[in-house]
């Protein structure tokens, strides 16, 4: 059963799951840096990610300040949806199941990279600049 729906987790279901995200779940998932930010180091698998997700965080601030405007919808959404998918405890996999919990976020938050690297990129060069 588990294997079933992990195979649900592709590049269609990130794609589906970020064209589904508005206005108020960026500003959900902005807010939500230190709950995520938690999770992560505490998961072992994801913990990689760590310094990944603090620059979608600074991304999506300076976005939703006004500070940064060259970045793409999708990036904003597609940063918004991984960070909302890590954020639920509840989601394809549950976070409670040991070893395995993280698997689909780890899933999720790749495929997610794989989208905006591109534009996470730019953003760098962009703060550094600044």
């Amino acid at each position: 059963m588990l294997k079933e729906k992990m195979k649900e987790i592709d590049e269609e279901y990130v794609k589906s799951g970020v064209a589904q995200i508005k206005d108020g779940d960026v500003e959900v998932a902005a807010n939500s840096q230190k709950e995520v930010s938690e999770k992560i180091l505490n998961s072992g698998m994801l913990k990689k990610y760590s310094e990944i997700v603090k620059l979608m965080f600074g991304m999506l601030q300076d976005y939703r300040k006004g500070v940064y405007s060259s970045v793409p919808w999708f990036t904003i959404a597609a940063t918004a949806f991984a960070v909302l998918y890590i954020l639920n405890p509840m989601d394809i996999v549950p976070d409670f199941i040991p070893g395995l919990g993280y698997v689909d976020d780890f899933a999720v938050m790749t495929i997610g990279l794989r989208f905006i690297e591109t534009d996470l990129h730019k953003y760098l060069d962009w703060k550094l600049a600044e």
